[in-house]
């Protein structure tokens, strides 16, 4: 691997949370540069979702990567405000190909995954074979995506660049209700050596909503009316689209309620809105928590189709990590605005920039940071990837690697 100076990131900038942590340390394993974060989820040290520092699941993230690119590693531990992360291989010299991730707690699977993907996407070796990754915690947690978002939505999307992932659901893991710790699969198949991510062709209209896939996991008892409201509130916002449930499950506790809408376009695209309940159900009785689930999920299903981009809005900033990494230019507008712009004025990239959530803008100034070469055009609308290959080390860069070690004499 070539040596690369130092990158140092604040903790603050933009959404300031563990997604800046999770992405840098990723980049950072994939090109083999050193990166040090300060005020390590700085902007997290109010608020119901906890204080600043390492939490868990960034902890879980951190150390499986430092572990797959022996990585020397200073303050790592949870509640630490400021770690230096120091990958010393490849992703082409990863080891072992059936990693498992337990985290201590019922930590988001997802967002340790989403840490796990784009590095093991450039894993491969000469027989072009799998990884796969077992990771144990919460598969329906707050502010997480859920296993059900990642596999109808993420993985489906990445498809188009090339990206195949099998994944199965072994156990359920809720943060809601009595605390369950479950379990995800998923097995990559990385891009061979040498080979780049190839930006895909994202289709330039949205077409209209030809079906809407719903899932639910609620108490059994509450089923029925919330596929009743359901239908009828899809009914009255989406009248010519096509309504399927997909999948219908128990969640075996009256806090755990989670509902996913995915809406499918006659142009190919995806675009999705979730909720796990996170309000009080005290006194309600099923038919009302069935009716003010439904309005919400529709109401953000329809305002983000309102917005008139193509993609939503928690997928836009999911997809900035690998339209970064791919070759050639990617154009995915998140807005209306953007979608009708035809500028080619290339952004600054000093602090986040561009359309989108805070998420979004984060990630392509995360991505800016460690990929110097990445030109993001017209706030972010258009993409010129870097076209980021791994390779196995050469000859002389495993002789410049051993001239680094002091044997005793």
């Amino acid at each position: 691997m070539t040596l690369r100076d130092i990158v140092k990131l604040d903790g603050r900038t933009g959404e300031g949370g563990g997604q800046l942590v999770r992405l840098a340390v990723s980049l950072a394993a994939i090109t083999g540069t050193p990166v040090r974060i300060e005020n390590v989820r700085a902007n997290r040290s109010f608020g119901k979702r906890g204080g600043g520092g390492l939490k868990a699941q960034h902890l879980a993230c951190i150390q499986c990567l430092a572990e797959a690119t022996s990585a020397k590693l200073t303050d790592c531990y949870v509640g630490s405000k400021a770690i230096v992360f120091e990958p010393q291989s490849s992703p082409a010299q990863l080891v072992n190909r059936k990693i498992r991730v337990k985290a201590d707690s019922a930590a988001s699977v997802l967002l340790v995954f989403q840490a796990l993907l784009p590095f093991l996407v450039f894993a491969a070796d000469d027989n072009n074979s799998p990884v796969t990754a077992v990771i144990q915690g919460g598969t329906n947690v707050s502010f997480s995506p859920s296993f059900e978002y990642i596999d109808q939505v993420l993985l489906p999307s990445l498809e188009r660049f090339g990206i195949k992932v099998d994944r199965k659901l072994e156990f359920r893991g809720w943060s809601h209700g009595t605390r369950q710790i479950g379990s995800a699969k998923f097995t990559v198949f990385p891009v061979s050596l040498d080979n780049s991510l190839v930006a895909p062709q994202w289709p330039t209209e949205r077409g209209t909503i030809a079906k809407i896939d719903v899932s639910i996991i609620v108490p059994k008892d509450m089923q029925q009316d919330l596929k009743k409201t359901l239908t009828f509130e899809l009914g009255l916002v989406f009248p010519d689209s096509e309504i399927n449930f997909i999948l219908v499950d128990d969640s075996r506790h009256n806090a755990r309620m989670y509902t996913l809408l995915v809406a499918h376009t006659t142009t190919g695209l995806r675009f999705g809105r979730d909720w796990l309940y996170d309000r009080s159900s005290k006194h309600k009785t099923w038919e009302r928590l069935s009716t003010e689930i439904s309005q919400k999920v529709v109401d953000d299903l329809d305002n983000e189709f309102r917005k008139g981009g193509l993609v939503d809005e928690h997928l836009q900033d999911q997809l900035i990590i690998f339209q970064a990494l791919s070759e050639g230019r990617t154009v995915i507008p998140g807005s209306k605005e953007t979608a009708t712009s035809d500028r080619e004025r290339v952004e600054k990239t000093e602090e986040p920039f561009g359309d989108g959530s805070t998420h979004t803008t984060t990630a392509r100034w995360v991505t800016s940071q460690l990929l110097p070469e990445l030109r993001w055009i017209d706030r972010g609308r258009v993409c010129d990837g870097v076209a980021w290959k791994t390779s196995l080390p050469t000859t002389q860069e495993i002789a410049d690697k051993l001239e680094t070690v002091h044997l005793p004499s």
